[in-house]
């Protein structure tokens, strides 16, 4: 079977850490997103966050558990989501997928 990398060209920005918080993938957005900073696959995580943001980078590979919240810049709203990653039960590293969301987007409760 033929190896299919559905998220190198997905509209999201996906960077994936290890267990020492080192960059090892990001996506085609992820990787123009940071390239004007120099931030690359082997940089560390939290050089790829700003300041207010690395408390709380530090504390998710701390604890291990996802998180997710929405961002909001220059009228832009993405969907922030965190998660750890496991191999075999042992931590990993960090997942972190940053999806752009429309400004009309629907909510539909399911009940």
């Amino acid at each position: 079977m033929k190896n299919v990398y559905w998220t190198k060209e997905i509209d999201a920005t996906l960077i994936v850490s290890n267990e020492n918080a080192v960059v090892i993938e990001m996506n085609d957005k992820a990787s123009k997103v940071f390239e004007s900073d120099g931030k690359k696959v082997g940089t560390k995580l939290l050089d790829c966050h700003p300041a207010w943001a690395k408390p709380h980078v530090e504390e998710l590979m701390k604890v291990k558990k996802p998180s997710c919240y929405t961002t909001e810049r220059a009228g832009n709203k993405n969907f922030v989501y965190h998660t750890p990653w496991f191999e075999n039960g042992e931590y990993k590293g960090l997942v972190e997928l940053i999806i752009p969301m429309p400004k009309d987007m629907p909510h539909y409760v399911r009940d």
